[in-house]
């Protein structure tokens, strides 16, 4: 690769490159991207600033962290096709007339662009997430609610103490939400600022449906959520093996496999 492009672009690239591998030194990054290695470390450093990547001692090797997959740019880019699978489904889950409560996942952001068809109204959505609120402030016929508190860049959504009392006061009919991995018959998260609302959008739904793709399944994340059994549904794409899915047999968890769509069929757009 040469080094036509610039800092922000590769070290875009190069955060994917990472996250693909698991680690990669100074001299593979440098030789891969054309670059020399005082680059590549500069590159790294704002990497890390970010908490995208991790440096190792000595600064030869970089790895994910838990932060990566966080970061809300990198959600947008992953596993789009997957997201759409599902919220496709979830979508045909809402009725004109409904109160529903979105998270700042960017699954029920797929939502979010399905609203935006203006097919399902009127409707009342409420939602912590930047992205979301941005693209249903301009519907006709739906009444939208921010819920309001501390605004995370890296996660481009309002969370503490005040997201979590503001949504305390409220009851909707349906709760669509995400997470970091499923295991065992729980919900987990990496991030234990996000648990707390999480918990509070599910107390506060009649109905709730979680929206997952197959690689959140069988893996590990530091903060137990809930039981799936609070569950009332569980949407996954159908790359799900069929040794993850019996993990959900086994817990009685009742889901619903949403199928992907084909080469060439047409993507949601907004």
């Amino acid at each position: 690769m040469n080094n036509a492009q610039g800092p922000a672009a590769r070290q875009a690239a190069m955060a994917e490159r990472v996250l693909a591998d698991g680690t990669a030194t100074a001299a593979e990054l440098a030789e891969h991207f054309g670059v020399s290695l005082m680059t590549i470390h500069r590159d790294l450093d704002e990497l890390e600033r970010q908490g995208i990547v991790r440096k190792f001692r000595g600064g030869v090797t970089a790895q994910p962290s838990g932060v990566f997959e966080s970061n809300v740019q990198y959600r947008l880019k992953t596993m789009r096709a997957e997201k759409a699978a599902v919220a496709d489904r979830a979508l045909k889950l809402i009725e004109p007339g409904m109160a529903i409560l979105l998270d700042d996942s960017t699954s029920t952001l797929e939502i979010a662009r399905g609203l935006r068809l203006g097919e399902i109204t009127p409707l009342t959505v409420v939602t912590n997430f930047l992205e979301a609120i941005n693209l249903l402030s301009d519907q006709r016929g739906i009444h939208l609610m921010a819920l309001g508190g501390d605004y995370d860049p890296l996660h481009s959504s309002f969370l503490g103490v005040s997201c979590v009392e503001a949504i305390e006061q409220l009851r909707v009919d349906v709760c669509f939400t995400s997470t970091s991995a499923v295991r065992g018959g729980y919900a987990y998260h990496q991030e234990q600022h996000i648990v707390s609302v999480k918990r509070a959008m599910l107390d506060a739904a009649a109905r709730n449906i979680l929206l997952i793709d197959h690689t959140k399944l069988a893996r590990a994340a530091l903060h137990r959520v809930v039981p799936l059994s609070r569950f009332d549904l569980l949407l996954v794409d159908d790359g799900a093996s069929a040794e993850a899915l019996r993990d959900l047999d086994e817990h009685k968890v009742t889901y619903e496999v949403c199928a992907r769509p084909g080469p060439g069929a047409p993507t949601m757009t907004t």
